[in-house]
């Protein structure tokens, strides 16, 4: 199944390695390698399915978030470029725990974000939400995870009966 749906916003240009390696030495991270795999696909955009199930409440629903977009790199608006993570970070206060890699639909009063607190730069990050107050909760120990727990927010919605 594919990742993305067909809408090319927030795509940058085809991914290369040469783009993958100037991120990670940019960022002074190391990309979770099933991230760089979804990047393959297309290098940044909407996904097809854009909900994640929570164990708490959050400010966006009682039981789960919504994700706008998945950011590439290699460009300006890639999580490497000027209008990147370090620019969200900075410009919406959250906290200094890794790489931003969502967009949301509140336009940034909450996010998404590689976690890189216990693994450190070079491990395997965990993906953390940080929400409009800046707590941090757990979405998943790895990107692989994130991706697999991701739904179709209709489905979602409907599940509720």
């Amino acid at each position: 199944m594919r990742f993305f749906d067909d809408n090319s916003m927030y795509s940058g240009p085809p991914l290369s390695s040469e783009m993958v390696g100037r991120a990670q030495a940019n960022l002074g991270v190391r990309l979770p390698d099933a991230y760089i795999e979804v990047l393959h696909e297309r290098n940044g955009g909407i996904p097809v399915r854009r909900c994640f199930r929570t164990t708490r409440r959050t400010s966006w629903a009682e039981d789960h978030v919504e994700i706008s977009a998945l950011l590439g790199l290699g460009f300006d608006r890639g999580i490497d470029g000027e209008l990147g993570s370090a620019c969200l970070i900075q410009e919406w206060g959250y906290p200094d725990i890794g790489v931003v890699i969502c967009d949301t639909p509140s336009g940034g009063h909450d996010t998404v974000m590689l976690d890189y607190r216990e693994c450190g730069p070079e491990g395997e990050p965990r993906v953390a939400y940080v929400d409009e107050d800046r707590s941090i909760l757990l979405l998943a120990q790895n990107f692989a995870e994130f991706v697999a727990g991701l739904l179709d927010c209709d489905e979602l919605q409907n599940s509720k009966g």
